[in-house]
């Protein structure tokens, strides 16, 4: 065994604990899908804290560790840290066959995995906004016969119906479209940010009864453009409500009630337990 496919399969093994899934499949895909083909050419620029980092030579071993990689530092935008993505992908749980709406897929490495693990019979459709890193990703993912990338506006373009939608940008609620695209059973993942004191993961399930939520764990990502900025008339929540939040309404289907927890144009959260079985 090489010295890099012993790194890589050591980060694998590392990404699957983390991640704490059953699905053996997540290490697979890890060890199998090479970091270092979406970051360009070496040496890269690592996140730590609020400094940069260049790394002392291209060895892709530099890589293989939870560091954030810069892919334009200029705008902030990176190739985000592995355990927490092993963690969302896990809470997701991709199957073979579903169909998967990535939004913010930067130059596709996360897009890949999930390529992977709905295969066979799955496809990824892709998102990106910024034309240079759509670009890159569309080149990086040609070997992967079961992503699209498009280049363009998640917010403001209808999505495909959907088995998941995994959001790599901070909203402050997910649009109604989003929602929608969600067929029954679905789930979504996405940075909630509805102030810069609420910055959590929430995870979104589609039941027979509405969208239950699960804010999870702290997270935080760059804006999503068109959806990181409230409307005055929005109840914006503090920490604690936004942690009591357990379903999501669209306005349309059904008026925001004394359980709101937050409100917005289109969509309002709730203290309202989707989960939990009603008294008899």
């Amino acid at each position: 065994m090489s010295k890099i496919e012993d790194i890589r399969t050591f980060y694998a093994r590392l990404m699957a604990a983390n991640a704490a899934s059953p699905d053996r499949r997540l290490e697979e895909v890890f060890a199998s899908v090479p970091r270092e083909a979406f970051l360009g050419p070496g040496p890269w620029t690592v996140i730590a804290g609020s400094g940069k980092i260049t790394t002392p030579s291209a060895d892709p071993a530099h890589i293989y560790q939870n560091v954030l990689v810069a892919l334009d530092a200029d705008k902030g935008i990176n190739n985000g840290e592995p355990f927490l993505h092993a963690t969302w992908i896990g809470k997701l749980a991709p199957a073979p066959g579903e169909a998967v709406t990535h939004i913010g897929a930067g130059t596709g490495y996360y897009t890949a995995l999930l390529a992977r693990l709905v295969s066979p019979g799955g496809a990824v459709t892709a998102f990106e906004f910024d034309g240079r890193l759509a670009d890159l990703a569309r080149q990086n993912l040609e070997v992967y016969g079961n992503a699209t990338v498009v280049h363009g506006d998640a917010v403001a373009t209808p999505l495909p119906p959907s088995d998941i939608v995994y959001v790599n940008a901070g909203v402050v609620a997910p649009p109604a479209g989003w929602l929608k695209a969600l067929r029954p059973g679905g789930r979504m993942i996405f940075p909630w940010r509805p102030s810069e004191r609420v910055p959590l993961a929430m995870l979104v399930t589609r039941t027979d009864r509405g969208f239950a939520c699960d804010p999870f764990m702290r997270s935080w990502f760059i804006p999503c453009f068109g959806a990181s900025v409230a409307d005055l008339a929005a109840k914006i929540p503090t920490r604690e409500e936004a942690m009591r939040s357990r379903s999501i309404w669209l306005v349309e289907d059904r008026a925001p009630d004394r359980t709101a927890t937050a409100i917005f144009a289109d969509v309002w959260f709730s203290s309202e337990d989707l989960v939990a079985k009603p008294a008899t």
